[in-house]
């Protein structure tokens, strides 16, 4: 009868030590921090396929399709990058803005855009640049291949305050445009494919 409770006892502490030991080498794998300071972070899949990079301007990578990074070019911003599961990138979220010698505002805003499957391509973009060269404000979403990309859909304002929905076709030209502008004035517009409106309908439309 000893024999047998002390088999059950023996069996009994290595389980929990066992046990013991599971859970504090778990624990060792899991720290609190308030604060670190990185230029870059990799999310990789146990086999090492990168997902996610949380990048400085510095450190951000070229683009990188199936796990190979092609020539690095000036990609003047910061923030985060997006992978499939075959490691190409296919979005990101990405900000920055400075000003060069002379002065000027540049490379300044934010986008969050996805990339069609295998296209390496933008089909939705909201973006918000306003800088010396461009300004875009507002959300796009385009038909994409592996050859090019075609706006279909813009709906935003532009630098001179006209808030505008445009619909395009599957080429790309604008055909319908529904805006008001800064002093409240609106209209609808139908346009040919040559881009000249041949129909037009607002308050100041004779009726």
């Amino acid at each position: 009868m000893l024999t047998k409770l002390l088999a059950v006892y023996s069996s009994v502490a290595t389980t929990l030590l066992a046990a013991t030991m599971l859970a504090g080498s778990a624990a060792a794998n899991v720290q609190d921090l308030d604060e670190i300071n990185v230029h870059r972070i990799n999310v990789r899949e146990p086999d090492g396929t990168l997902r996610l990079v949380i990048s400085n301007h510095a450190r951000l990578p070229g683009v990188t399709v199936q796990g190979k990074e092609r020539p690095p070019v000036d990609r003047p911003y910061a923030g985060m990058l997006f992978y499939n599961d075959e490691g190409s990138e296919n979005g990101g979220l990405v900000f920055g803005g400075h000003r060069n010698t002379k002065g000027d505002v540049v490379d300044s805003g934010v986008s969050l855009s996805f990339d069609r499957y295998g296209a390496n391509s933008q089909f939705v973009q909201l973006a918000g640049v306003d800088d010396s060269a461009n300004h875009i404000v507002g959300l796009t979403v385009s038909d994409s291949d592996a050859r090019s990309s075609r706006r279909r859909l813009f709906v935003g304002h532009d630098k001179e305050g006209v808030a505008r929905i445009a619909l395009m076709d599957g080429s790309g030209r604008t055909r319908i445009v529904l805006q008001v502008t800064s002093d409240g004035s609106p209209s609808l517009s139908f346009l040919d494919g040559n881009g000249k409106v041949v129909n037009q309908l607002g308050p100041n439309q004779p009726k």
